[in-house]
């Protein structure tokens, strides 16, 4: 009998991991269909590339917006509930966007994607970082990663679907969501680990979660920075460059694929060598992997570069919270996973900003120098703070 309970709860936690990582696959699929349909969709309506790029933080403006409202109802109504409703906010607004035509109208849509997308993934990666053991994070979060790229690697693909009807992409990315999202009634639900009576309030976890942890946000602000400037801008580099829109459908998934091919194995990698040596690696061969594509007009040379450069990167986002997870103990695990969702905002909101304004106002300059100057910063903060936060984990383990 025993055992047959025991078989019955790993049988539980196995449905449960799977429901979770479908819906973030989902909503990585819509995040990848939106940035680079809309960016073309515009661009061929004639709006200047900065106020495409403008249009592209709308999402991103609803993630930094529902941030700080997020950690007291995940609290009080549980993992499930708030999945089913960020859920439904995404799926009825995909619907809206072949009715509702409008450049501000679909700003809107947009930023409400953000907020419902937000509601998921903060809500199943504190649900699977609490789950998951020190022996077993890395690998989990990075399937977890996985999913998402999936996701994001399938939605580019439907621009070439708007060619044909601009109004095919939101109508399958919507049903798509629906038959998803009713997946997540099967989940029984559960609550965060709460904090011990009288201890402190949001703003000081916050603050504490910061204190001990922020070098590791800084690998979701590079992860957002890149997902929202490759898919918001680059399209429109691209076709100003000579490419065609068939080419941006494949360019833009040789990314998301690469992400795919090395996120399990980096996880794991990192599980045995430790993030604070994994994270400057990647950061490293990524410089190396945009440095080269500005440098290149071929196709197939910058589809190599693409590959290359989400193999190493592509996991920039899902290092950066298993890393967090590594540092911060359980009860501060929610606003530790608040803070990677506000970074991540805060570098998917810039980089259409800056991408397109840098295009606009330096367009003899490559696009990818942006992104090879911010590796570069980056990795520069990892070299010098390494040994303390090696520490800092050595310690707490």
């Amino acid at each position: 009998m025993q055992n047959f309970t025991t078989a019955g709860y790993e049988f539980m936690n196995k449905l449960r991991f799977a429901i979770l990582i479908s819906i973030v696959t989902v909503s990585g699929f819509s995040q990848g269909m939106l940035l680079p349909v809309i960016a073309i969709l515009f661009e061929q309506q004639g709006y200047p590339s900065s106020l495409n790029g403008m249009h592209a933080t709308g999402l991103y403006i609803g993630v930094l917006l529902a941030s700080p409202f997020m950690e007291k109802p995940l609290q009080k109504f549980g993992y499930k509930n708030m999945i089913i409703t960020g859920g439904f906010l995404v799926m009825a607004s995909l619907f809206a966007f072949p009715v509702l035509q409008s450049f501000w109208i679909w700003f809107v849509l947009r930023l409400l994607v953000g907020v419902g997308d937000h509601m998921l993934h903060f809500s199943t990666q504190t649900w699977i970082t609490s789950l998951s053991t020190e022996q077993n994070r890395g690998k989990n979060i990075s399937l977890y990663g996985l999913c998402f790229g999936l996701g994001f690697a399938a939605g580019p693909l439907l621009t070439a679907v708007a060619q044909t009807n601009p109004n095919l992409p939101f109508i399958i990315s919507g049903a798509i969501s629906l038959v998803i999202w009713g997946l997540a009634f099967i989940l029984r639900n559960d609550f965060p680990e709460q904090t011990a009576a009288g201890s402190s309030g949001s703003t000081a976890r916050f603050k504490d979660a910061w204190k001990l942890s922020w070098i590791a946000f800084l690998p979701p602000f590079i992860y957002g920075f890149l997902e929202s400037s490759l898919n918001g801008n680059y399209p429109v580099y691209a076709l100003r460059q000579g490419l065609t829109a068939d080419h941006v459908a494949l360019l833009l998934p040789a990314f998301a694929v690469g992400g795919i091919v090395f996120q399990l194995p980096l996880g794991i990698i990192s599980d045995k060598i430790g993030r604070m040596r994994t994270i400057p690696v990647v950061l490293f061969l990524g410089f190396l992997a945009f440095a080269a594509a500005s440098f290149t007009q071929s196709f197939f040379m910058l589809l190599l570069c693409f590959f290359f450069a989400g193999m190493v990167l592509g996991s920039t986002f899902s290092l950066g919270l298993t890393f967090m997870a590594d540092l911060l103990p359980k009860q501060l695990l929610p606003a530790g996973n608040l803070l990677c969702g506000i970074c991540f905002s805060l570098g998917s909101i810039s980089g259409p900003v800056i991408g397109g304004l840098y295009m606009e106002f330096v367009p003899g300059s490559s696009f990818f120098h942006i992104v090879a100057f911010l590796l570069a910063a980056v990795l520069a903060v990892y070299l010098a703070k390494g040994k303390t936060y090696e520490k800092s984990v050595a310690y707490k383990q």
